[in-house]
């Protein structure tokens, strides 16, 4: 149970990094987007934006469907300058920056967690971050342990202990945080940066 809990604040967090996904062409901002412009009808995207901004995402919705009008070359720029508006108003409202739209496709966590929520279900991703996070504190805590016995013989074994030591404690800290920090939506707000496995 504890284990299950753990693992549903991480992907909580977790949420937050892959949701970056936001700015992406084939994110869930620009979908929503596209289905609105082609249903006519801004109330897709409304969702995505904050209360006071509703105003200016209509106005910029109506002026798209205007230009999307002429066809061609003008109804793609107009799409292209909704979606961009719509995802700097968004990220605005979460206190990140805009860095323009991206073309890549989300990373796996994002894909992961866009099929849980499809599903109704986080069980099986919860799980597994989860088990990933016991496993690599247990292999982390056993290689400063082994370090630790040897770090008596020489001022190298003394400084492999110390990085054991420091690679442990972040990583441990940067689970801590993930855990009771609570994801936000905004970059830089998961956990802290840990040394790699």
């Amino acid at each position: 149970m504890k284990r299950t809990m753990i693992a549903l604040f991480l992907v909580g967090t977790l949420a937050g990094a892959a949701s970056a996904h936001c700015d992406t062409l084939n994110g869930p901002v620009v979908k929503a987007a596209r289905e609105a412009l082609a249903k006519g009808d801004p109330k897709g995207v409304l969702v995505w934006v904050r209360p006071e901004d509703e105003a200016r995402i209509k106005e910029a919705f109506a002026r798209a469907l205007d230009v999307r009008k002429l066809g061609g070359k003008a109804a793609e720029l107009a799409d292209t300058w909704f979606f961009e508006t719509l995802v700097r108003v968004h990220r605005a409202g979460e206190g990140a920056p805009y860095t323009g739209l991206k073309a890549e496709q989300p990373g796996e966590l994002a894909r992961e967690l866009d099929e849980a929520i499809d599903k109704g279900d986080v069980g099986e991703l919860a799980g597994r971050i989860g088990s990933h996070a016991e496993r690599a504190i247990t292999e982390k805590f056993a290689a400063l342990q082994a370090a630790r016995k040897e770090a008596g013989g020489s001022v190298e074994k003394g400084r492999e202990y110390v990085g054991s030591y420091v690679t442990f404690l972040h990583y441990v800290e940067g689970v801590a945080k993930a855990v009771h920090g609570g994801g936000q939506h905004a970059e830089g707000s998961g956990p802290a940066p840990a040394h790699a496995d």
